[in-house]
């Protein structure tokens, strides 16, 4: 490790802090689920903590551990062998709301898609250093980009999870983009995407209700509208200061997934105006801080590192909270940090961990891990030849009247 500076304490409170809230929302979110499933009003709120508690551990663990070791061959091709591997077995399992995303061995639910975004990252980050200089390249830069992502991004739409296999496009546009690319590349690859997120819509007629429910809820309320206008009513219902924590209305069975896709319903509810806005400051607080370490990390594969896991995060965290307020059509994705979940947990907090070990190893002015410094191709250095010795030329002595020619 090259550098050691102090930690970025601005970063590691707004995860922490995230993620403890999300164990008391959930406390209060999970409360009425619990009593219809005749379980304990702590079974949701004890299983949060404790993947909670343990995905702390990891953000230490991970904060201590020198990120320049997850560059190896076998760390990231490893990486995306198992996560391909996890991503078939998924099939293999019991759908859950009609959809193959989870593993469940006893006790134990994951969700391998959650592992596809860090491991992306890594690949990407890894790969992108090694093409100085050629990111313009078509064959040799962009289409392995490409080829990798395209299929992460079949296997988890195929689940079927749009909004994972969305946000793992974006981590590869974002990634591109910072790294150099050709800009008319990412336009076709943008225009690319687009069309078979319009494919994969029309070609699917329960998709098709979602988008007409969201262009008009209220006129199905009861039915394919139901989710979006349980969410509204929340949202509205709690004004300015909220009802008071645990005194929502609408987690009383009406609001579907209320621990967890819709968990920043129940916030705008309980909490208000204030709270929704005072959670979506510190996620603009982590952008900020997580951005800044990237761009000060010491080397290209940090910055496009820390680059890729923010993205990872704050695109989610967008898109759910854009779900919530009925700004994009309903997706099955959750809120980082905050909504119920042992996987998304664990391994957000632990990619939070490596974004702390970047800041620590990164330029404390930003002077010299800039991101222009490995952004770009370096030039060679220009050796500047020591000047001449010129000896002394004698001049004609001047006259007043000379200047008359």
């Amino acid at each position: 490790m090259a550098r050691k500076l102090q930690t970025d304490e601005w970063l590691f409170g707004a995860a922490a802090g995230l993620a403890l809230f999300g164990v008391v929302m959930v406390y209060s979110a999970a409360g009425p689920l619990a009593f219809r499933q005749g379980g304990s009003q702590y079974q949701h709120v004890l299983k949060q903590g404790g993947w909670t508690l343990a995905g702390l551990v990891g953000m230490v663990l991970m904060m201590n551990f020198d990120y320049g070791r997850l560059r190896h061959r076998f760390v990231v091709r490893g990486g995306l062998i198992l996560t391909v591997l996890l991503l078939m077995a998924v099939f293999a399992f019991p759908r859950i709301n009609g959809a193959h995303r989870w593993i469940r061995l006893g006790f134990v639910s994951f969700q391998p898609s959650e592992l596809a975004k860090l491991v992306l990252t890594l690949f990407l980050a890894r790969f992108l250093e090694r093409r100085a200089g050629e990111e313009h390249d078509l064959w040799k830069t962009f289409a392995p980009c490409l080829l990798v992502t395209g299929g992460l991004v079949g296997l988890v739409a195929l689940e079927p999870d749009l909004g994972t296999a969305m946000m793992l496009g974006m981590i590869c546009l974002v990634l591109l983009y910072t790294a150099g690319a050709n800009l008319r590349h990412l336009g076709v690859m943008g225009a690319a995407a687009l069309a078979g997120v319009v494919a994969m819509i029309a070609l699917f007629p329960w998709r098709m209700k979602r988008i007409v429910a969201f262009l008009d809820p209220w006129a199905d309320a009861q039915g394919t509208g139901y989710q979006v206008v349980q969410s509204l009513l929340a949202v509205s219902s709690g004004g300015t200061n909220g009802l008071g924590f645990a005194e929502g209305r609408q987690k009383m069975l009406f609001l579907p997934f209320a621990h967890s896709d819709y968990i920043f319903a129940v916030v705008g509810e309980e909490l208000g105006l204030i709270g929704a806005l005072t959670v979506i400051g510190v996620f603009g607080l982590l952008l900020w801080r997580g951005v800044r370490a990237a761009f000060r990390a010491p080397d290209r594969f940090g910055m496009l590192l820390g680059m890729g896991i923010v993205t990872g995060i704050v695109v989610q965290a967008l898109f759910n909270i854009s779900v919530v307020l009925s700004l994009v059509p309903p997706k099955g994705i959750p809120l980082p940090f905050i909504s119920y979940g042992g996987s998304s947990m664990l391994l957000t907090l632990s990619s939070i961990g490596v974004l702390l070990n970047i800041s620590q190893q990164g330029s404390p002015q930003g002077s010299s891990g800039g991101a222009q410094t490995f952004v770009r191709r370096q030039a060679a250095p220009v050796v500047v030849p020591a000047p001449r010795r010129r000896e002394p030329v004698a001049q004609p002595e001047w006259r007043p009247e000379s200047w008359r020619g």
